[in-house]
């Protein structure tokens, strides 16, 4: 169950093991649609198959989901009685999303592209496969880590083979279980994963009963529109085979409600599909956001817009709009998400033209006109925590050249590079002008069908011109140019018909005071003769006249956009299996931002691509490639012209950070790498000797010496689990690990005084380069308080109250990080 800001949310998952019966399923389905109706009809249902589970699922379990082997016998009857007597193997996969099954204790279990966990009780032995990415290594670890500490208690040791040459000692343990190996590997096997186009490829089926046969009968495909689905029915919607939605009307039946389930496996088998496709029912007026999305537009009922404005499918009178206070972005990080703006827009702006593939700057007197023959460079400059930030548009004319919009996009990269590679890049096509965009130019937006702004025009400009204003304040205002004739007017705004002689401001009846205000404001930029208010109905001969006679208009009134309810939604993006492939992060949070990744933010009314500083320099040149890829194949028929804002790591704006719940803008100088992680397992030179008690592990009743098994760390280790070290080492491995009791001060304390060197030793050094016995993590400790002042300029009681991100600044600054 999870809140939202319509009430709660529920989920429902039944989950069904691959070794499971046909009568443990259907009885699993039974109890749901049970469950389902003593919850009041409103949970979303899952039907779940081993190593095939939702986004969604798969969500709920940071660390990863490990498959055990067996059933009701061996799983759930078997006691455990000894928590190191295990012997088991992991076959771990998946960069975002974490499985491992239990496989066989072979080596024709493993392959070159994944992660396997060698799991001996008290020993885990990470294997990562020579063509494992750095993504796959981590989560791999994360998975090793969370066994140790919460099945082992911590008092398990994790030793990692980056590379079977450099662990002998490790591989000789994995040859005593495995036996020797023969022959080459296997290679590795590609996920099989869904690509866009079969995502794309939605259809709506009606399913009923007649004369006891299921009767299926396709309606629609994509995109598909909400009306489609009636209340008194049941449909079926099949997204590629990659998923079905079983949507249940509110006043269908109850007998086929409760079918939902069967008939949607009827449809699988009948499709030919696998029988581990998955299955979400949804009940009316509580439609999941991942379903909503495949539609091209959703209206809710009573829904709330933005900030203020209240949208019903009844008719209703004219709702207040409450005015959008900036003031606020700063402290509501989450409200500059909503609001699509990056600040109050009260920073500076420069503005260039394309003119003969060169960068020309334009007068600041005509700031705010916009040509549909020209592309523009507009850079943006503010300020945040004493620093200047950058955001690029780049804006494109719909009659611009080909010739003349790459050279936008390559100027604006050297543009960037200026600015020291900082510059958020943000894509907008004329007319789909984002809010923050808008609000820079301060209602003053004209936006002109043709033409350009060069000296040497063309073409003469036309005597009549008509421009729809839209607007109630100078944060979201602007006036485009439409064509002169009277079915491009409409009741919701304010229009300008500017003539030879006079220019008239028409006031539709739906429209409000403010919004006469701002096109006022917009009237003297767009014409310099006389202005003439005329409301809707009262308008002279004249009007009609300039636009060539009467014609039908709309009048009907606007309803909401669907971005009101679609929820972000974040992707990680690859190529690099030559299909666009793009995997969901459901529940997102910043963690789920990787360096060496492409990440994709779809807040709807905006695409935003995230780019990891170690991602590969072919994905980064695809990006825009990928997002345009990624609109045209949604769905829900999406537009192509969305703007795509382009995010470095690093340089996030406040409306990119604001869709993360607690956003970290340290995260970044503070964010452990795989290295990071590998080396705080524990110093691997300053344990010399660990002796593995390999008849504790049921291998046999030789001893073995390795040193490449890292240490947990802990330095609590009970007496049994410090037992397994050879006498002659307890000191060293007590030595690098005191520095754990509870005083914020403790790391200082050093055994016996003794472990002091001097600043040479330990400044700028590698973990090679270091004392053996010193920990390569807390180099600081070793330092004498004198010293310790002298280069931090604080004690190391001080030190070590401040926040750990800013001792950790603080050592790189010193050399001791």
């Amino acid at each position: 169950t999870k809140r939202t800001s319509r009430g709660s949310a529920v989920d429902l998952h039944y989950w069904i093991g691959k070794d499971s019966s046909q009568d443990e399923q259907g009885a699993a389905a039974v109890y749901v649609t049970q469950l389902d109706t003593a919850l009041g009809g409103s949970p979303v249902q899952h039907r779940e198959a081993q190593g095939h589970e939702s986004e969604t699922f798969q969500s709920y379990f940071r660390n990863g989901i490990i498959y055990k082997k067996g059933g009701v016998a061996s799983g759930f009857k078997h006691v455990e009685t000894n928590m190191y007597n295990i012997k088991r193997l992991l076959h771990v996969k998946g960069k975002k999303h974490v499985s491992a099954t239990e496989v066989a204790l072979s080596w024709d279990s493993f392959n070159k592209g994944d992660v396997f966990l060698l799991d001996l009780g008290k020993v885990l032995i990470q294997w990562n496969g020579p063509s494992c990415s750095i993504a796959e290594k981590s989560r791999g670890l994360a998975l090793a880590r969370s066994i140790r500490d919460s099945e082992r208690g911590g008092r398990a040791q994790i030793g990692i083979i980056d590379n079977e040459r450099d662990s002998p000692d490790l591989m000789q343990i994995m040859r005593m279980v495995l036996g020797e190996r023969r022959g080459e590997l296997r290679d590795a096997t590609p996920d099989a994963k869904a690509d866009e186009l079969q995502k794309a490829n939605v259809r709506l089926y009606h399913v009923y009963e007649k004369d006891s046969d299921l009767v299926v009968q396709e309606i629609a495909t994509r995109p598909l529109t909400q009306d489609l689905l009636q209340h008194e029915d049941c449909y079926i919607l099949d997204q590629g085979g990659f998923k079905i939605y079983v949507w249940r009307g509110k006043a269908s039946s109850p007998e086929e409600k409760k079918a939902a389930f069967t008939r949607a496996v009827g449809f699988i088998q009948a499709k030919g599909y696998p029988s581990s496709t998955n299955v979400e029912v949804i009940n009316d007026g509580a439609e999941s956001a991942m379903f909503k999305q495949l539609f091209q537009r959703w209206t809710e009922k009573n829904e709330t817009q933005g900030l203020g404005k209240v949208y019903t499918t009844g008719k209703i009178a004219k709702v207040e709009q409450v005015k959008f206070d900036t003031t606020q972005l700063h402290a509501r990080p989450e409200l500059a998400a909503e609001q699509r703006m990056v600040d109050d827009a009260s920073g500076e702006i420069e503005v260039w033209r394309i003119e003969d593939l060169q960068m020309q700057p334009v007068n600041p007197k005509t700031y705010g006109q916009f040509y549909g023959g020209d592309c523009y460079l507009v850079l943006y400059t503010y300020q945040r925590s004493g620093r200047p930030h950058y955001v690029l548009y780049m804006w494109q004319g719909r009659h611009a050249s080909v010739d003349e919009i790459t050279a936008c996009a390559l100027n604006a990269i050297e543009l960037d590079k200026k600015y020291g590679d900082e510059a958020v890049q943000v894509r907008v096509t004329m007319g789909k002008e984002p809010r923050h965009f808008l609000a820079i130019f301060k209602g003053k937006l004209v936006i002109y069908e043709g033409g350009t702004s060069r000296a040497q025009k063309s073409s003469p400009e036309p005597a009549i011109r008509l421009f729809q204003v839209r607007g109630t304040d100078e944060v979201n205002t602007k006036a485009t140019e439409v064509p002169a004739r009277a079915s491009s007017l409409n009741s919701n705004d304010v229009f300008l018909l500017s003539t030879s002689q006079v220019c008239y401001l028409w006031c539709g009846k739906g429209c409000s005071g403010d919004e006469r205000e701002m096109a006022k404001m917009v009237a003297d930029i767009v014409s310099r003769r006389d202005k003439h208010t005329i409301l809707e109905g009262q308008e002279p001969a004249e009007f009609w006249e300039a636009l060539g006679g009467k014609a039908p208009y709309a009048s009907e009134k606007r309803f909401q956009e669907q971005s009101t309810h679609y929820q972000p939604r974040l992707f990680e993006c690859s190529n690099q299996t030559g299909r666009f492939i793009m995997t969901e992060v459901v529940g997102f949070c910043q963690e789920d931002l990787d360096e060496d990744d492409v990440m994709l933010l779809d807040t709807w009314e905006e695409i935003f691509l995230w780019v990891g500083k170690a991602s590969n320099a072919q994905e980064r040149n695809d990006a825009i490639t990928s997002a345009k890829e990624y609109l045209k194949t949604h769905p829900a028929g999406r537009d192509l012209a969305t703007p795509i804002i382009l995010v470095k790591q690093g340089y996030e704006p406040l409306n990119f950070t604001g869709w993360f719940n607690a956003w970290d803008p340290y995260k970044w100088s503070d964010g452990k790498s795989y290295e990071e992680m590998k080396n705080s397992l524990g110093d691997v030179s300053a344990i010399s000797e660990i002796k593995v008690d390999l008849n504790n592990l049921n291998l046999n009743k030789r001893t073995l010496s390795t040193t490449n098994l890292a240490g947990s760390g802990t330095a609590n280790a009970s007496s049994e689990y410090k037992s397994h070290f050879s006498h002659s080492d307890s000191n060293s491995y007590s030595n690098s690990n005191n520095y754990n009791s509870n005083s914020p001060s403790s790391p200082a304390m050093v055994p016996n005084g003794e472990g002091i060197y001097s600043r040479e030793v330990l400044m700028h050094r590698t973990v090679d380069e270091l004392p053996e016995g010193v920990d390569p993590t807390k180099k600081e400790c070793y330092l004498s308080d004198a010293d310790f002042h002298d280069i931090f300029g604080k004690s190391k009681d001080e030190f070590y109250q401040m926040p750990k991100w800013k001792q950790q600044n603080e050592k790189k600054q010193f050399g001791l990080f």
